[in-house]
């Protein structure tokens, strides 16, 4: 059985939660490369800038790439501030995540920030992402506008996990908040995981469901990471003991209810109202009953109905118009 780590985990967690309200996310530390990573895959597709301050992730025809924490994590505060890249992208996958599936091949969890290229003309969209225990065959998916072209300039996407929650947030403004709840039993990401950057070939499904392809005549495809954030709970990989945690989380017992403050949950509630497009606790062709975990919104329902109401409203599918879960394991698929 996996040995969970000590106490001062979750007090890391409230820790996380204090700094978070308190403003100071902006001032976690940012670390270099060699601080906090190492190269996953892609060979010269990766390149450092800025004395290792930012990275350059590439895919061209021979091969994407990507990094990954050099340590595993137990809850915490993952961030970075990304540029996408710009004109047709499409078949493009970017990914910014959480996995320990190659850890955990049967039973892996998953938290994930992916953003999905297209044709000229057209927005990237964004997705995120929750697996827990193997649980690949729910497909947790949300899907959403941006109102910012994430090509033009950088922008910082962040993941805060804790025992009870996951909350995603682009420009620090939440934009998905997914609670632990006991019908889900181990379906919530419980288990320690890596940090994960990767940019790859996702042809087969991620732009109108494979009908718009990579186009490497546009190649290279080149994703900037920049302000690297790894503030969290780190624990031994063959023990899962931990290894450091935050000192300043000792002295503090904030509980993880306050993470999101009533101005944040105005702009939550906002942006979900203007920019979501799919959400996986709504789509009747794909469930009947929706997930155990699902709290249905019926302001959300009755406006996603009235934007699809062939996915959300239960009526029949035309032919050839179907959704697509995102892909797990979008790392290994690229390592030669």
């Amino acid at each position: 059985m996996m040995k969970l780590p000590c106490m001062s985990s979750l007090l890391l967690v409230l820790s996380l939660v204090s700094v978070f309200v308190s403003g100071f996310g902006k001032r976690l530390p940012i670390l270099s490369f060699d601080e906090g990573y190492s190269q996953l895959f892609g060979d010269d597709n990766l390149v450092l800038h800025r004395d290792g301050k930012s990275v350059h992730l590439s895919l061209n025809e021979r091969t994407g790439s990507g990094f990954v924490s050099q340590d595993l994590y137990l809850h915490g505060y993952f961030s970075a501030s990304i540029k996408l890249p710009a004109d047709y992208t499409a078949g493009v996958v970017v990914a910014f995540y959480m996995s320990n599936g190659d850890i955990f091949e049967k039973n892996h969890d998953e938290i994930d920030f992916e953003f999905l290229g297209n044709i000229r003309g057209k927005d990237w969209r964004i997705q995120t992402n929750i697996y827990g225990n193997g649980s690949t065959s729910v497909g947790r998916e949300e899907r959403y506008n941006l109102w910012f072209d994430p090509a033009d300039d950088f922008h910082q996407y962040s993941i805060l996990w804790t025992d009870s929650q996951i909350i995603f947030y682009v420009d620090n403004i939440p934009i998905r908040e997914f609670k632990r709840t006991a019908a889900m039993g181990g379906d919530f990401p419980f288990k320690p995981m890596s940090l994960y950057a990767t940019i790859w070939d996702g042809s087969d499904w991620a732009t109108n469901g494979g009908k718009y392809r990579v186009n490497y005549k546009y190649a290279p495809y080149v994703a900037e990471f920049s302000d690297l954030i790894l503030h969290g709970c780190a624990v031994d990989p063959i023990e899962f003991l931990s290894k450091k945690c935050d000192a300043t989380s000792q002295s503090l017992e904030l509980s993880a209810t306050n993470t999101i403050t009533p101005s944040q949950r105005s702009k939550l509630d906002s942006f979900r109202r203007k920019h979501m497009t799919y959400a996986y606790c709504y789509d009747q062709t794909r469930y009947k009953v929706p997930p155990m975990e699902c709290a249905i919104n019926p302001k959300e329902a009755e406006r996603l109905k009235k934007f699809d109401p062939v996915t959300f409203g239960g009526g029949r599918h035309h032919h050839g118009k179907r959704h697509h879960q995102s892909r797990s394991s979008r790392s290994e698929s690229h390592i030669i």
